[in-house]
């Protein structure tokens, strides 16, 4: 077997639950198919286990878990999907007033949350632009300047990293 690891059918006994069956392979743990029981995740490591019948795993196998890790990979690096980004908790239920220069006019109010979701989303699409000039077929010297314009837009935007709950979600730009 691969590394000892119990591939899917594989009969089991346990020594409460009975006999069952590996229906999935995860990680850290089995999940098994018991006659009274139902399906059950028993730890990998679980030494009460006894093995009735092992089935080998292939090598090439690819578990759920496996395939769902690769896939939210996927997506967060191709896609404009934006992850949620908390914000300060200081502004929560705050808002921004804008006075026009000309006293005739009337000012515009604006929840902070609204603004901070805007910032957010030009965050967002700016790395999926980064993301894309880099596995794109540029050349290299056209990939580099690309860069040095992002991190010029990151920067100007560093003002609004007051709102930002988490340091790892603000803006950085050149660090030179």
């Amino acid at each position: 077997m691969a590394e000892g690891i119990l591939g899917i059918g594989s009969r089991v006994k346990h020594p409460q639950m009975g006999k069952g069956v590996i229906v999935q392979v995860r990680s850290d743990a089995y999940e098994i198919g018991f006659i009274e029981y139902g399906v059950r995740m028993i730890k990998r490591d679980f030494a009460g286990l006894d093995v009735i019948e092992a089935v080998e795993t292939p090598e090439d196998l690819v578990s759920y878990e496996d395939l769902e890790k690769s896939l939210i990979r996927v997506l967060n690096r191709f896609s404009d999907i934006q992850q949620t980004v908390p914000l300060g908790q200081k502004w929560t239920g705050g808002k921004m007033v804008l006075y026009p220069g000309d006293k005739s006019l009337k000012e515009k109010e604006i929840p902070i949350e609204t603004f901070f979701h805007k910032i957010v989303m030009i965050r967002d699409r700016v790395r999926v632009m980064e993301q894309r000039i880099n596995a794109s077929e540029l050349s290299d010297e056209e990939k580099v300047d690309l860069e040095q314009y992002i991190t010029r837009i990151y920067g100007s935007l560093t003002t609004f990293n007051v709102l930002f709950k988490n340091k790892e979600d603000q803006f950085t730009g050149d660090k030179s």
